[in-house]
């Protein structure tokens, strides 16, 4: 309902059955693509690039085990259950980039490849058992606690070169060619979209503790996801205001979007302090980034690549340069300090992390691009 509300109410008029189509048919096929495949490619044992256990959830266990680490108590079709809303969220990242100029046919064809291939894929190097790139500098793993890789770089990153590909929309006028973006349809429903897309980050986030007996560490990513997003919202409205002189709904939506997706990789391990600042610093990205995009002549209604793109490799370097280092990876009962815990090169961690952060980043970028 989110991407939907908020697609439709960036988008023009005519284009808003087909977002609302394509978000819903998304949705629908991603269930059956993830039943079938997708978990298995990310989720099942393997190698260090793709699973081949569990196609059709087929011999699942009773709990997701994680590779053998520690067993999560998460009953297997829960854990099924709450990563295919990851999977959903990837390609529908997806189509904000490509309104208006995609018909309905090249909408399945590309969420196939995202829901069934390439989010799965590329989501097994970092999430699933044995993924490479979890020791990708020195040992040190890559961290992302919620997605602002594995989701949310992936999902722009694609989009982005279905906007290169597709090119602008008939009639659209860019800024240094004296034109701007076309009013969207409905700023009224996109605000709500957004809105309930900030609300549905409290599944994103939390969630990923993996563990209701976590209570610290949901408290902590709660408090963490609010703050950013706050921060966001009102740093990208303050921001552009000179500019403009006006107070502008876009672009307050889009930061504290862009807030909450710079919070969602580094949520678990920062203080409410470096929550405040990593999503400042993503709505400022955000507007500097839709410039950026505009500048390019890359035709992105909604601002699908820098709020997803931009905030999102912003929010994974953010974990070598903010973490506390009083946390470790998340457990059944809290934080698992056993292996070590995550510190950033503000607070004493060297720079360890961050080269780990900024390779996986990276890799992911590009190769997703590509």
């Amino acid at each position: 309902a989110g991407f939907m509300m908020l697609e439709a109410g960036f988008a023009r008029t005519r284009e808003v059955v087909n977002v609302l189509l394509e978000c819903i048919v998304d949705t629908c096929l991603c269930a059956i693509l993830f039943w079938a495949f997708g978990f298995a490619f990310m989720f099942g044992s393997g190698n260090g690039f793709i699973g081949h256990t569990f196609f059709f959830l087929h011999g699942a266990p009773a709990t997701y085990d994680f590779g053998g680490s520690f067993d999560t108590g998460v009953a297997f079709l829960a854990f099924f259950l709450f990563q295919y809303a990851f999977a959903d969220t990837c390609s529908t990242i997806t189509s904000g980039a490509m309104v208006g100029r995609t018909g309905f046919v090249g909408d399945l064809i590309y969420s196939v490849g995202v829901s069934g291939f390439i989010y799965p894929i590329v989501g097994h190097w970092i999430w699933g058992p044995g993924g490479f790139l979890q020791t990708a500098h020195n040992g040190v793993w890559l961290r992302d606690f919620a997605g602002s890789t594995v989701v949310h770089t992936v999902g722009a990153m694609i989009a982005l070169a279905g906007a290169i590909v597709l090119g602008p929309r008939l009639g659209r006028k860019f800024k240094r060619d004296g034109g701007g973006l076309p009013a969207g349809h409905d700023l009224t429903i996109a605000a709500v979209g957004g809105v309930i897309l900030w609300f549905g980050w409290y599944g994103f986030n939390p969630g990923s503790t993996l563990s209701a007996f976590d209570a610290a560490g949901i408290g902590r990513v709660a408090t963490n996801t609010t703050l950013a997003a706050a921060a966001g919202g009102l740093l990208a409205m303050f921001w552009v205001f000179p500019r403009i002189k006006k107070w502008d709904i876009g672009i307050t939506i889009n930061g504290f979007l862009g807030g909450l997706v710079a919070i969602t990789a580094p949520c678990y391990w920062i203080s409410p302090t470096g929550a405040i600042v990593v999503g400042a610093i993503g709505g400022i990205v955000v507007v500097y980034g839709i410039d950026f995009i505009e500048w390019l002549k890359v035709d992105d209604p909604i601002g699908a690549v820098a709020v997803h793109g931009l905030a999102g490799i912003f929010g994974t370097i953010s974990i070598g340069l903010f973490a506390t280092g009083q946390f470790g990876i998340p457990g059944p009962l809290g934080a698992d300090k056993s292996g070590g815990v995550v510190t950033g090169l503000f607070y004493g961690g060297g720079t360890d992390q961050l080269v780990s952060q900024i390779i996986g980043s990276a890799a992911v970028t590009g190769i997703v691009l590509v």
